[in-house]
């Protein structure tokens, strides 16, 4: 009889007592079962406290998403320890950084990585050069090593932020903040789901499915790298029911000339975050992909979370929902007043899944907070937004990227709609730049549809004549692609670099 579990390490192990012989995690030809995943994550944490790590060291992980990087992971928290997964595409200097702030005790790495981790312990997971093989690094099996109950208010993670500007911070989540979150998810998912994992593990977008999957007692089929003929592929072989991807994964699955030879009927529920969703890309995966569509607000920090299941709610897709129950967010100015309904303001949220703080930074902490005047502190999103008058939360663009031309606010978000709409177009980025005139006048950055025609002149005209007296555009260039990170956020920076050269 399955008992009620208070933790993700127990409930795997609960599994594991309960229908052992089921897929836990699937790579490939590589099925690791929950006996697997159970008897492995102990042998994991014999290992660690073999070597002398004990509760609360942190445990990084640096390399391609496998199956051993997964187990890794919820071994890592099973020991009382932190894991902090690390970005492999960031520079040698990001990520010396992000080494120095994290202060690991023992790296899990790769072929891809092992050479850039000098000075460190290291673990080699597919069993390279470079450090000791994961096979003969683990604990004999049958291992059963000692754990301890953990700490609800202790480090169940650090993550670190995409750093689309400057070294990213590293965000620690309690292991009270994961588990409530896999609470409010728990609805979502079951022991019969099957997740498809396309976006990397050091990712929270990742976590946010995989986690809650493992919990329920699910299937996770991880892919290495994400392509679309792979995905469409793997959806059929697996029946998949669930899948996380970011917008551009949606964009490049809706282009795939293939996509409708598959059957993905199996689906019952994709979900999206951490970037803008174009209403025009939600209509089409509404329309063409069986299952529903819940696209997700909120934060790697944590604070309030918006849900739109946009299959429910299809005259709302300019929106990203309405907060979630026990979510808490609001709309304040730069005076930190807070704005009535229609009123455009920075978003900051609440609920009961708050960081504990940002690794050694308490003053980047603490300015990222808001506090209401019951006290009660808020995350600040840096995302500018407005609730209309049924409580549906609209996204305008980020505080940091909106435009002061002659004294008037300008969202891009306003103007990118805009030119998106034009059927010759695939997507748009704008962003303000320096103007002795204005201060600031926007400038677009645009990648056409295959096989468009439209000058950037006339698609500029064409956008103007429908946008404010106060909103045109100045200049329109065309590019082969948006620049982006490793979850698809467009790189403002970038462009901004661009546009000054």
């Amino acid at each position: 009889m399955t008992q009620t579990v208070s933790s993700l390490s127990e409930a795997i192990a609960q599994h594991a007592r309960d229908g052992g012989d089921r897929p836990a995690l699937i790579q490939g030809d590589v099925i690791l079962t929950y006996a697997g995943l159970d008897a492995l994550m102990n042998r994991v944490v014999a290992a660690l406290q073999r070597d002398g790590l004990s509760v609360g060291d942190r445990v990084a992980l640096l390399g391609e998403p496998s199956v051993e990087y997964a187990a890794a992971f919820v071994s890592v928290v099973r020991a009382g320890m932190t894991p902090v997964p690390l970005a492999p595409s960031v520079t040698d200097e990001t990520l010396k950084a992000m080494l120095v702030d994290a202060n690991p005790r023992l790296v899990f790495s790769d072929a891809s990585q092992s050479a850039r981790l000098d000075g460190f312990e290291i673990v080699t997971l597919d069993g390279s050069a470079g450090g000791r093989a994961w096979l003969d690094w683990l604990a004999p099996e049958g291992a059963a090593p000692v754990v301890e109950p953990i700490d609800p208010a202790t480090a169940f993670n650090i993550i670190y932020s995409s750093g689309t500007t400057g070294v990213p911070k590293g965000i620690i989540h309690s292991h009270r903040m994961r588990e409530g979150q896999m609470g409010a998810l728990s609805a979502l998912f079951s022991g019969e789901v099957v997740t498809l994992l396309t976006t990397p593990l050091y990712s929270n977008t990742t976590l946010v499915t995989l986690l809650p999957t493992l919990r329920a007692g699910g299937a996770v089929v991880v892919m290495r790298k994400f392509d679309t003929k792979s995905f469409l592929e793997l959806s059929q072989k697996h029946a998949i029911t669930h899948t996380m991807l970011v917008p551009v994964q949606y964009q490049r699955l809706m282009a795939e000339p293939a996509f409708d030879d598959f059957d993905l009927s199996s689906f019952q529920l994709k979900l999206c975050t951490s970037a803008p969703f174009s209403v025009e890309l939600k209509s089409e995966v509404l329309r063409r992909w069986p299952g529903g569509l819940l696209e997700i607000f909120g934060m790697t920090e944590g604070g309030g979370i918006c849900f739109l299941p946009a299959h429910l709610f299809p005259e709302k897709l300019h929106t990203v929902g309405m907060p979630a129950p026990g979510s808490d967010i609001r709309i304040i100015n730069d005076d930190g007043v807070e704005q009535p309904v229609g009123e455009t303001g920075e978003i900051v949220s609440h609920s009961a899944q708050m960081m504990i703080g940002y690794n050694n930074r308490p003053e980047a902490t603490e300015a990222g907070r808001w506090t209401d005047p019951e006290g009660r502190a808020f995350i600040r999103t840096g995302d500018l937004g407005r609730f209309d008058a049924e409580g549906f939360l609209q996204i305008v663009g980020r505080k940091k990227d909106m435009i002061i031309s002659g004294g008037f606010n300008i969202y891009p978000i306003d103007l990118e709609i805009q030119i998106d709409a034009h059927p010759e177009v695939l997507e748009a980025a704008v962003i303000g730049v320096p103007d002795a005139k204005w201060g600031e006048t926007p400038v677009a950055y645009v990648v056409r549809q295959p096989g468009a025609t439209i000058e950037a002149e006339a698609l500029r005209v064409w956008a103007n004549e429908r946008l404010g007296s106060l909103q045109r555009v100045s200049a329109i260039t065309f590019v082969d692609e948006l620049p982006r990170n490793g979850l698809g956020k467009v790189l403002k920076t970038a462009l901004a670099e661009m546009a000054a050269a």
